[in-house]
């Protein structure tokens, strides 16, 4: 379970302060996928972030019940001068898993081939969320975070994608950013919309695309 107490963050633009959250009170229940949807701009990336701990609210708090990920898809957790294998064993060092079996799982998943053993400098955007992706499901998370990453790849790669996560989510809870509603309701049981720094919470994830959508449609 997650919670977020009275948390606010903010920050500063030449017409004023942006508010990604304004004192936000939200309970993401244990045992749910959660789409976290918005608008461009709204603050999901962010939002994520101040979950993860990556990231520091204005005020309020956030309270974790068990091992929560990284976002998965922020490549800006890897070293870039690294290769992939070099970070993937970076990573399973500070969680204490088999380096050995960690790469093992992220070259069979990430299908970074040669790829895997360059600097991820070299990296395109997609295959660094390959590799995220591929890193942070090598690990047992009570709670994963995942920020458009799904959407990375050929059909096939997604297909693949998809069914790791409803694999990992037979024992574990994800809050996920995406902007494909056919990956939402394929992915998510719950949802929460993030709007002009409010958050709603669903626990019907139809509910939440529709409250959505009609957000969307009052801005046209």
């Amino acid at each position: 379970m997650i919670v977020l107490e009275n948390l606010t963050k903010s920050f500063p633009t030449p017409t004023g302060r942006k508010y990604v959250a304004r004192n936000i009170n939200l309970t993401i229940p244990t045992g749910k996928s959660v789409a976290l949807l918005g608008r461009n701009g709204a603050g999901k990336s962010t939002l994520l972030q101040i979950i993860s701990g990556n990231m520091s609210p204005d005020s309020g708090r956030v309270i974790r019940s068990g091992a929560v990920s990284f976002p998965v898809g922020f490549a800006g957790s890897f070293h870039r001068d690294l290769t992939g294998a070099q970070n993937a064993r970076f990573v399973a060092r500070i969680y204490g898993v088999d380096t050995d079996e960690m790469l093992d799982f992220v070259a069979d998943f990430a299908s970074l081939g040669s790829h895997l053993h360059m600097p991820v400098r070299s990296y395109s955007s997609g295959m660094k969320s390959r590799l995220a992706f591929g890193v942070s499901m090598a690990l047992d998370f009570d709670t994963y975070l995942v920020d458009e990453v799904t959407s990375v790849g050929d059909k096939a790669f997604r297909r693949k994608s998809a069914q790791l996560f409803h694999n990992r989510m037979q024992h574990s809870s994800a809050v996920v950013v995406t902007h494909s509603m056919s990956e939402v309701r394929a992915l998510c049981n719950a949802g929460a919309v993030l709007e002009n720094g409010t958050a709603h919470y669903f626990d019907n994830v139809r509910e939440a695309i529709r409250y959505h959508k009609a957000n969307m449609d009052r801005s046209q």
